[in-house]
């Protein structure tokens, strides 16, 4: 008897994790137990990432040499600098984020059976290194020399320091290393699964997290924050907003940044978001979070009911904006943060390892005569 299979492998457990919890039907989101509401007020992405990774929080005598240690690894080979300048500037970032993860992972040979301090330093590395690509291919391509990392800064501070070569904003810094926190890992999503099949085969966590960026990438999992910033401004201010998502609504069109696979609630993180986006945006005077909250009052008004709220993505597009981040660098900036939700799911992969295999349902013919090429 054939097994029926599931498109998508939607609602279909394929590993245990003590990594993050969501409940769609809550809202609720928890990474090793603690809610996103809790880390996000009281935690750093540094500290969020140890979290991850080793499975609790950090004492002080554990935090601060993890920390010291993500200081000294965010520099980049001036080969990879090299290669980066010879990517095309009209390439899109995420494609030099993959590549640039995989050309890293060249100069950091791994043992074929790794140890426990192999792997910690790889996930050092990687989740150090990570904003320093961006950052470098960010300058690059706008013909802008890249500017080396500070070690007095943090992550998020230092990312935003690199991309312009100015002290950055206290309170942007703040904001940015929240939206890092709220996106360090989610379940068991496309890339995180990319990612654990390519760990499952015993790659290194360079070729694994280069295979998860290259499922981030497509348009079907990363990049709705933009597709929502480009409606917010084709709408162009909060007096059309109610007669554009009428319509669009209308004509069937979607909506970007509402709805999500596994919410049938508001997305917790959007909620956090929110009043983030109001606050840059009182200071800056821009008409986006303004716009979008008509947009989600009429979106609401004819889908709450269905469970279709806004996501994450409907309001990290409007936080990026402000933050002075490019739109094709949303993506990326996802990335940075994600990157540690794949590495502790690569760690807990090969753990308990086996390598996936699944089957298919054969659907072609049997029995087919081999036809020569003068008869065909």
């Amino acid at each position: 008897m054939t097994a029926e299979v599931i498109h998508g492998l939607e609602g279909v457990p394929i590993a245990e994790s003590g990594i993050s919890f969501v409940d769609g039907k809550a809202g609720r989101l928890e990474y090793r137990g603690i809610s996103i509401e809790d880390l996000a007020e009281h935690s750093t992405f540094e500290e969020t990432a140890y979290l991850l990774l080793f499975g609790k929080l950090p004492t002080r005598e554990e935090v601060d040499p993890f920390q010291d240690d993500l200081r000294t690894h965010r520099r980049l080979k001036y080969r990879i600098l090299d290669l980066i300048k010879c990517l095309p500037e009209t390439g899109h970032p995420m494609d030099a984020l993959q590549a640039g993860i995989a050309a890293i992972g060249m100069f950091y040979p791994l043992r074929q059976k790794m140890d426990d301090v192999d792997r910690g330093l790889a996930c050092i590395r990687l989740i150090s290194k990570t904003p320093s690509v961006v950052a470098a291919f960010e300058r690059l391509r706008k013909g802008d020399q890249q500017v080396s990392p500070r070690d007095d800064l943090t992550l998020a501070g230092n990312f935003l320091y690199m991309m312009t070569g100015k002290d950055p904003d206290p309170l942007k810094q703040r904001i940015l290393d929240l939206c890092l926190i709220l996106h360090a890992d989610h379940t068991m999503n496309a890339s995180t699964f990319a990612g654990r099949v390519v760990g499952s085969t015993l790659a290194t966590p360079y070729s694994v997290t280069s295979s998860a960026l290259g499922a981030l990438s497509g348009p079907l999992h990363g990049g709705a924050n933009e597709d929502v910033m480009a409606l917010l401004d084709s709408i162009g201010s909060p007096q059309r907003a109610g007669a554009v998502i009428e319509e669009m609504i209308a004509n069937k069109t979607k909506v970007p940044g509402f709805g999500h696979r596994v919410y049938k609630t508001m997305d917790p993180r959007a909620k956090i978001l929110k009043k983030y986006a109001q606050q840059l945006s009182e200071t800056s005077g821009t008409h986006h979070f303004e716009t979008a909250l008509v947009v989600e009052k009429v979106v609401q008004e004819h889908y709450q009911e269905k469970g279709i709220w806004p996501n994450v993505d409907f309001f990290s597009g409007i936080v990026y904006t402000e933050l002075n981040i490019p739109r094709d660098c949303f993506t990326p900036v996802f990335a940075i943060a994600r990157m540690a939700g794949w590495l502790a799911h690569w760690l807990e992969q090969v753990e308990r390892n086996r390598i996936f295999r699944p089957t298919q349902k054969y659907v072609g013919p049997h029995d087919q005569p081999y036809i020569p090429i003068e008869k065909r």
